[in-house]
């Protein structure tokens, strides 16, 4: 019995301080989250979060997915790519135009206008192992509470290629063959993620610093079915893609 004790103590201890490196990780990454949208000066509502993003490099730059990215803007409503920064009232608009973006990898590199804010760490490893505990922040429900980050946590479930899984045969489409011929390794998680945090930045809970980026989860029934029913199965990219994307570029990170 003295030993179940001395277990259950040692339990809480390490959870305690698992929960107090989460606190001072979130608040010193939460400055270089931020949203993605569209700016419409004549709309109503004028400002459109699209997804999440988060900042890097010499602080100009930022990484979210290519999807989250407006395929096209109305010249006539003179709109225009924006990154939200800040949070709640205090938050404020900056022009961003996009650098560069890969479809196959569904990450893009956005610049943006005004002072340089402060960027996130890149891991250097390529690949975390399964079982770690990560975490990450972004707008999991767009705008419609305002702009309030929010955080998720869980561990690396599985490294798993690129194969998102169907209910049936009749589901496969061209695009998920032609991934099953190339594929490439994937996070999948244990968190709930929600189609705002699409971009979101996965970071290592200890250090803060990113090792992938939210890309996408498994839907079980509908769309529509995401946030009233979430399958609890979210997938990433490995940030090592980002660092090619980068790279590319001679960002340094």
């Amino acid at each position: 019995m003295f030993r179940f004790y001395i277990i259950l103590l040692s339990f809480f201890i390490s959870y305690s301080a698992f929960s107090a490196q989460l606190v001072e990780t979130i608040a010193k990454i939460k400055p270089s989250v931020v949203g993605i949208g569209v700016y419409t000066p004549t709309g109503k509502p004028r400002n459109k979060l699209q997804g999440s993003g988060f900042v890097v490099g010499n602080g100009q730059y930022v990484v979210t997915n290519h999807h989250v990215v407006p395929e096209m803007l109305d010249e006539n409503l003179l709109q225009s790519l924006v990154v939200f920064v800040g949070s709640g009232k205090a938050a404020k608009v900056r022009k961003a135009t996009l650098l560069d973006s890969s479809k196959r990898y569904d990450l893009a590199i956005l610049k943006i206008e005004g002072k340089p804010l402060p960027a996130m760490q890149l891991a250097d490893e390529p690949l975390y192992p399964e079982g770690s505990y990560v975490a990450f922040t972004g707008f999991p429900i767009g705008g419609v509470l305002g702009l309030y980050p929010v955080t998720h946590r869980g561990i690396i479930a599985n490294v798993s290629p690129t194969i998102t899984p169907v209910q049936n045969a009749g589901n496969i489409n061209l695009a998920m063959l032609k991934r099953l011929r190339d594929p490439y390794l994937i996070y999948q998680l244990d968190a709930t993620a929600y189609p705002g945090n699409s971009g979101s930045a996965l970071y290592d809970i200890e250090t803060g610093k990113v090792i992938g980026v939210i890309n996408k989860v498994f839907v079980q029934q509908s769309k529509e079915g995401v946030i009233s029913n979430p399958s609890g199965i979210t997938y990433a990219i490995p940030v090592k893609h980002v660092i090619e994307l980068l790279t590319k570029h001679k960002i340094k990170y």
